[in-house]
């Protein structure tokens, strides 16, 4: 939406465009070509410390290599370079071959080196983001076996994950696909039913399948997630996402993650675009422009950047996430285009600012992961490993790419 002070942020956000692509091209896309690809034991190593030391002992996860097949392939559709459709390839070969459960179907949360199980538990979100890179791959190259697979994730997890009476998707299942007691992702999260970073990414990933198959069935998935999120998941008095659930939606726990926050209020819209539902797409810009407002009243830091987690009273924690800073240059951005309202672009320009201020890493490439509130880098982060991956700042270029008119 053209602003009346669209003549003075448009020539910042065109010069904000020009780092972004070099961004995205100079460091981001050519560190993990040049870096993680292990050439003795296949894929892609568990884990590089921030001065490059490879520490295979980590292990693999399903979720980063869908994202490296992810980022890698959608490159490749944005840019055409052989280098980023290899890449991707490598991805989609490793995918398959050591995640994917030759005997009951789906991907396992995580290999070891050797590509032995170590965690073979069949986790939504990992399904989800096997659906999201397969997808992706297809996309970009057409290739006809990707998609099939990624079809046949989204059957198992319609088969074993979706839940019927309330609607919405279990964090996960035991290698056979039967029941967990235990469903979390990680130590540092309650034992629940539902939570919103999967049913997140699950939109995420179905959304994306929609677009190269139309089934009927994933569509009204679609549609019915988007419409959980407007009504269950989106809290109505503050407008940040409510986290843990039981099957019925009932929330549990206060801490508001503002990362996830901006991060969905864009996706949401994603979403209702690709359903092309108008009354849909209206509640879903409407509610991401409040989430917009919430995540830039409470989460944003007077320093600079988003913070990570907070309470009603306050930050929970003022650290800073590579992610979180990612995904609000797009949401802000995005909040931006739906509102006109100026302070939603200056926000995605200051946190741009903060990134290249502390998170680039100047020295050894690629992003710091974790930054103190005034920019220090947590060393003992690692750069790259079971969680950490090109995705979110590689999709922030991506977006802000094609979002943002060239000049």
């Amino acid at each position: 939406m053209i602003t009346a002070d669209a003549s003075t942020i448009l020539p910042q956000l065109q010069q904000a465009r020009v780092q972004i692509e070099q961004e995205l091209l100079g460091n981001i896309l050519p560190f993990w070509i040049e870096h993680t690809c292990d050439e003795e034991h296949g894929g892609f190593y568990g884990a590089l410390s921030n001065d490059l030391v490879v520490h295979n002992e980590y292990p693999r996860s399903a979720v980063v290599c869908a994202r490296i097949l992810w980022t890698y392939a959608a490159a490749y559709r944005a840019y055409g370079k052989d280098e980023y459709r290899t890449m991707a390839q490598r991805a989609y070969e490793y995918l398959k071959s050591a995640f994917v459960d030759p005997v009951y179907g789906g991907v396992y949360w995580q290999i070891d080196q050797d590509a032995k199980p170590i965690s073979p538990r069949k986790h939504s979100y990992a399904q989800s983001f096997a659906i999201y890179g397969l997808s992706e791959y297809h996309r970009a190259t057409g290739d006809a076996e990707s998609l099939e697979l990624a079809k046949r994730l989204f059957e198992l997890l319609e088969q074993h994950a979706y839940e019927p009476h309330y609607g919405g998707y279990i964090e996960g299942c035991a290698h056979d696909w039967g029941l967990l007691d235990d469903m979390r992702l990680s130590d540092l999260e309650p034992n629940c039913r539902k939570s919103m970073n999967t049913m997140l990414h699950v939109m995420e990933g179905y959304t994306n399948l929609l677009r190269v198959w139309d089934s009927p069935l994933l569509r009204q998935r679609v549609h019915e997630m988007v419409e959980i999120f407007l009504k269950q998941i989106i809290d109505p008095q503050t407008y940040h996402f409510k986290l843990f659930f039981d099957d019925a939606w009932n929330a549990s726990g206060q801490t508001r993650s503002y990362g996830h926050d901006i991060e969905g209020s864009w996706l949401i819209v994603e979403a209702a675009e690709v359903l092309d539902d108008p009354k849909l797409l209206a509640a879903s810009r409407s509610a991401s422009v409040e989430m917009a407002w919430a995540v830039y009243s409470q989460g944003m830091d007077s320093s600079g950047g988003v913070l990570y987690e907070g309470h009603a009273s306050g930050p929970a924690s003022t650290d800073k996430h590579w992610w979180a800073q990612a995904e609000a240059i797009v949401g802000f951005y995005n909040a931006y285009q739906i509102s006109g309202h100026p302070q939603f672009a200056e926000a995605a320009l200051a946190c741009w600012d903060f990134v290249q201020k502390y998170f680039v890493d100047r020295t050894h490439g690629e992003w710091f992961k974790v930054v103190s509130r005034d920019g220090t880098p947590h060393l003992d982060q690692v750069k790259t490993g079971p969680w950490e991956c090109p995705y979110h700042h590689g999709r922030f270029c991506l977006e802000l790419l094609a979002r943002i008119p060239a000049q």
